[in-house]
């Protein structure tokens, strides 16, 4: 180890295009260890490509360090390292006092010359660490090209950025005990290099939305609206007028138990705040393609048409009942109902959402699909 007096851990990373989940993960690694040992954080902008390189993706990765965590205290420094990059490389660590390089495993055949570079220059090497590289479901190495790696876009769908801290640090690591998901709190306190496994790591999108969904349903309902608001502002089929937000208080909650990235949030709950929901066609042609789901539409709006309770309780319990009478379990009986009203075969629960709805606007939606599907 160098001859500092706390650890210094650096992240030098190429401003060449958008930010990928594997540098995400290293720039995690070198954070929890730095921020365990009581050590420092470099973040240093390497300008390896003068072709490529522009100065909104070095920003970009700013921000993206930002969004997971990762925050800068001070101006940490830009390098251009066109001419001998190795030399001006282990020159720039030497200036920065870097004790601690950890990085993925493509870079180790830099590390014979960088480590020679170092003695040659009269100072001792710092500690080497070379990480897997993560892979797809073909275990072929995540490609900007070919695979979707950008942490940017993970943000714009709506990834919370805790659960994409999360699922990066078990990447080849995993806490102590059978839980995967836990607070970064723990993941710092835990996080062992020694631990790391040697074998490239799996890139499951599947685990990440997972993960991602654990963490939607854990938040407060405050923390859902909050989280929902940029989603309900930008690039929605409803005016402003016509959003109520008392209205998706009430809905929010049930959305949230179904959700698993925050820009589906839109979907769930756009008919509430439409004169007519955004009818999806595969639903429609898939519930309507037979007399009894047109039947039970007709059955619905008459029993619906006499409910002087207008509640989830006993509308459910109305349809439910109609149902019956034509031999139909209530998932049955319900299906047309629900494309009816919001367009689409999967939302929040259907009763719930009725019951916000209203009656007349509930009913002139059965009638309107009623009349379509005749």
């Amino acid at each position: 180890m160098t001859d500092v007096a706390s650890p210094r851990f650096r992240f030098a990373p190429s401003p060449t295009g958008f930010f990928h989940v594997g540098g995400a993960r290293t720039a995690l690694y070198n954070w929890a260890l730095a921020k365990r040992l009581g050590g420092t954080f470099v973040l240093r902008i390497e300008d390896t490509d003068e072709a490529r390189n522009k100065p909104e993706w070095t920003q970009g990765i700013i921000d993206a360090l930002d969004w997971i965590g990762v925050r800068r205290d001070d101006p940490t420094f830009e390098g251009n390292g066109s001419p001998m990059f190795l030399l001006a490389n282990v020159v720039d660590d030497v200036s920065m006092r870097v004790s601690h390089v950890v990085r993925a495993e493509e870079h180790l055949p830099n590390t014979p010359k960088q480590q020679m570079l170092w003695e040659a220059l009269g100072h001792r090497p710092p500690v080497w660490a070379h990480v897997p590289v993560l892979v797809n479901e073909q275990r072929k190495k995540l490609s900007k090209r070919r695979d979707k790696v950008a942490l940017e876009q993970f943000r714009d769908e709506g990834y919370l950025s805790e659960a994409m801290v999360n699922y990066l640090m078990t990447l080849g690591w995993a806490p102590h005990g059978d839980e995967e998901i836990v607070p970064w709190s723990r993941i710092q306190a835990e996080f062992r290099l020694e631990d790391v496994n040697h074998s490239p790591a799996y890139f499951d999108l599947k685990k990440l939305a997972a993960f991602n969904g654990e963490y939607i349903r854990a938040m407060s309902l405050d923390d859902f609206v909050a989280a929902c608001e940029p989603f309900l502002t930008t690039n929605v089929p409803w005016s402003p007028d016509q959003f109520d937000v008392v209205i998706f208080r009430s809905i929010a909650p049930l959305a949230q138990t179904r959700m698993v990235t925050m820009n589906e949030i839109v979907a769930l709950v756009d008919f509430l705040f439409l004169d007519e929901p955004m009818v999806d066609e595969t639903a429609w042609s898939k519930t309507f393609g037979n007399d009894e789901a047109r039947a039970m539409l007709d059955d619905a709006i008459s029993s619906f048409g006499s409910v002087t309770n207008w509640s989830a309780e006993v509308l459910k319990q109305t349809l439910e009942d109609a149902g019956t009478a034509r031999g139909l379990k209530l998932g049955k009986a319900q299906a047309p109902v629900r494309v009816a009203v919001t367009g689409r075969t999967v939302g929040p629960p259907l009763f719930e959402a009725l019951e916000l709805l209203g009656p007349d606007k509930t009913l002139a939606r059965l009638r309107a699909a009623a009349e379509r599907a005749r």
